[in-house]
């Protein structure tokens, strides 16, 4: 058995470029979104720049014009662009795009490619992804998915209620998931890749989220008789579940290296502020309690770190990945937030600002949490799996007795 977590020169290169264009060209633009918003022309000046310097899409296929880097070595790059909030986006590898892609590349037909994930993997255009319902619709319960698509001459007809879309203002396209009905209709949830200009989608306000870095806002989603063609289903009619699979594990983990970036760049603030600090006769780096929650910054960054590169490494290697990305996204983003937490708390009350970042991070990581599963619904998961697992081995010792 051997464990190699060395990185190939040439992903250590790229690693290089992306810390060197995230620190030139994307950190020096952070106060000016904090203020002003970020905009979709924002977003296209800084992707001009990220493909002139060679750290565009590090995620995407390369036949479609991205980096073309494994899911594991995409671990290192994505790490490195959220080290800012606005590295992703200027990467083209941020939520919802970055999982968009993937499903599109994993899915798509050739037709659905050239229309969809060509323009999407260059920053041509922004997507969004249609899942979450108002209550009683769908959230962490998938199964209670309100929306219904219906048979139609030539295609489909959707009708239902989405909120909190992210990026949906603005998208020139989404990806609908839609509970099939009708005798003429097999059982199960279908997907469906629907043109904003679509005139029975309708994008409506957008949520006061306490995250705020992204484009497009997290909107309310009206579906009316909104009539989708046979050719843009995508994946298999009735294996929409199934084909979220395909986007859910690697988005998890992609908000995972995402995020420990952000959480890495909130631990070197406050420890360069600790450093720096002179109180009680000493520097604020030299106190016990400072000292304490330091060290568990840097502990759960290495963890973290850890979880993400394993379960990354499992999926570059096409192995079924569900619980360790789970399991990975529980820990990750429990563990990032108590970084961030714990660096605000460190930087005292600048620490709460915008101007030294925190602030924002603080803000924007704590959804984390809840998106692409919430923390008690994978351990949930994880425990119903254990006890299977349990069960398994009992009744298999009762058959050798």
């Amino acid at each position: 058995m051997a464990f190699d977590f060395s990185m190939s020169p040439a992903v250590e290169q790229q690693r290089r470029r992306v810390e060197e264009f995230v620190a030139t060209e994307v950190v020096p633009l952070e106060q000016q979104v904090f203020a002003e918003g970020m905009t979709d022309a924002l977003r296209v000046e800084l992707q001009a720049k990220a493909k002139a310097a060679g750290v565009f899409a590090p995620q995407a296929p390369k036949e479609f014009g991205g980096g073309g880097f494994r899911f594991d070595e995409s671990a290192v790059l994505l790490e490195e662009a959220g080290y800012s909030l606005l590295g992703p986006l200027a990467l083209n590898c941020a939520a919802p795009d970055e999982g968009n892609i993937h499903l599109l590349h994993m899915t798509g037909s050739t037709m659905q490619k050239e229309k969809y994930l060509e323009p999407l993997v260059a920053g041509e255009v922004r997507s969004c992804f249609s899942m979450t319902e108002p209550p009683p619709g769908a959230g962490s319960d998938p199964s209670a998915l309100k929306t219904r698509a219906r048979r139609t001459q030539g295609g489909w007809l959707l009708n239902g209620d989405k909120w909190l879309i992210t990026g949906a203002d603005g998208a020139a396209f989404s990806i609908v998931m839609a509970l099939n009905e009708g005798d003429d209709a097999p059982d199960g949830a279908t997907m469906f890749l629907v043109d904003a200009d679509n005139p029975g989608f309708v994008v409506g306000e957008h949520l006061n989220t306490i995250d705020a870095t992204g484009v497009g806002g997290h909107c309310r989603v009206a579906l009316r008789d909104c009539f989708v063609p046979d050719d843009h289903v995508l994946g298999e009619v009735g294996k929409g579940f199934q084909s979220a699979q395909v986007r859910l594990a690697p988005a998890r983990l992609t908000h995972c290296m995402r995020w420990l970036g952000a959480a890495r760049r909130a631990q070197d603030i406050a420890v360069e502020r600790a450093v720096g600090r002179e109180l009680f006769g000493t520097t604020l780096s030299d106190l016990g309690m400072a000292q304490a929650l330091i060290a568990e910054n840097e502990i759960d960054l290495d963890a973290a770190r850890s979880m993400i590169w394993h379960a990354s490494w499992a999926i570059a290697e096409g192995q079924r990945s569900s619980e360790q990305s789970s399991r990975t996204k529980v820990f990750a983003s429990e563990a990032a937030c108590r970084v961030v937490d714990r660096s605000v708390q460190l930087a005292g009350g600048m620490g709460t600002s915008e101007e030294l970042v925190l602030g924002r991070i603080y803000r924007d990581i704590r959804s984390f949490r809840i998106y692409d599963g919430a923390t008690e619904v994978h351990k949930m998961s994880i425990a119903k799996r254990a006890a299977r697992r349990a069960a398994a081995r009992t009744a298999g010792r009762e058959d050798r007795a």
